[in-house]
């Protein structure tokens, strides 16, 4: 497996606006139209990366805790399905249906959308206030497939605490660490 760490997109960043097809309605999503009322969570994941089946469940677990309280979670594949069929938008489907995905699913197939957030790996998240600015971008917690380490998503429930309860997050930001996104040539 390789690893590729995320780049940490300066905190206080406006999230880019983006409208991308949702894989599992058929529909194109905007931003403005998924945002959540508190916060909103934006995670670059793919289906075949060992990094995201790992925490697969971890980040729906998280989702359906965190949506109830007015975060918004929306997952986007930018990776190149010419090169990588296994995440192709059909596939994207089926792996958010299997996976009980409670986000949009979105295809980012110029993968504009992954270059403006400069993301660089799968999974990449990233955490946004109620005004679009980002508060926390870096991994779900210290878990990697097989280090043996639990999936408790703690540094980022930790992020969404601080910002639900209005508070300073003073905890270290650690980049994720993922499978490289698989930009076109």
């Amino acid at each position: 497996m390789a690893r590729t760490y995320s780049n940490m997109l300066a905190i206080g960043t406006q999230a880019p606006d983006f409208s991308l097809i949702d894989t599992v309605s058929g529909v194109n999503k905007s931003l403005k139209e998924l945002q959540g009322k508190k916060g909103t969570i934006i995670m670059f994941i793919c289906n075949h990366c060992p990094f995201v089946i790992h925490v697969n469940e971890g980040l729906v677990k998280i989702a359906n805790e965190y949506q109830l309280k007015g975060i918004s979670f929306i997952a986007i594949s930018s990776n190149d399905v010419v090169n990588y069929p296994a995440d192709s938008p059909e596939l994207m489907k089926e792996n958010a249906v299997k996976n009980n995905y409670p986000f949009p699913y979105l295809y980012d197939e110029t993968q504009e959308v992954a270059k403006a957030f400069d993301a660089a790996c799968t999974p990449d998240i990233y955490l946004f206030d109620d005004d679009l600015k980002l508060v926390y971008r870096g991994q779900l917690d210290d878990s990697r497939p097989q280090n043996g380490i639990p999936v408790t998503g703690y540094d980022l429930r930790y992020a969404l605490d601080c910002l639900l309860e209005n508070k300073p997050n003073h905890c270290p930001q650690k980049p994720s660490i993922g499978c490289n996104i698989k930009w076109k040539n």
